[in-house]
């Protein structure tokens, strides 16, 4: 909206389009909203992804670079993000079971990682 001053010199609001100017503030301030919400999920399941990292470190033992790899490889094989992994994993901690697919694929991924302990 825009202010408009009348012949009479009264002040009064115009809804006139939009500027080009401020089409492009409005498209950036979305922008900024869209970027602003990724990352505060990206905040929100960062931690639970590091605790499942630590859980699979004190599982295999391994380095917190092959417990990501590890993580990472249980999501693809899975096709589950690899925030829903993670989750899935710290979950049961408080009782709740993995998802059989996962236990199989989280198995595997244990097994490929120390070839030398295969049963």
């Amino acid at each position: 909206m825009h202010q408009v001053t009348t012949p009479r010199g009264e002040q009064r609001w115009s809804r006139a389009a939009p500027s080009a100017e401020d089409a492009a503030l409005l498209a950036e301030v979305h922008e900024l909203r869209v970027t602003n919400e990724q990352l505060r999920q990206a905040l929100a399941s960062h931690a639970v992804i590091d605790q499942a990292r630590g859980m699979v470190m004190a599982l295999a033992p391994c380095s917190s670079d092959m417990a990501w790899d590890l993580l990472v490889e249980v999501s693809q094989h899975c096709n589950i993000k690899l925030r829903d992994v993670a989750a899935a994993l710290v979950a049961t901690t408080k009782g709740r079971s993995l998802p059989e697919p996962m236990q199989s694929e989280l198995r595997r991924a244990l097994r490929r990682l120390h070839p030398a302990d295969r049963r």
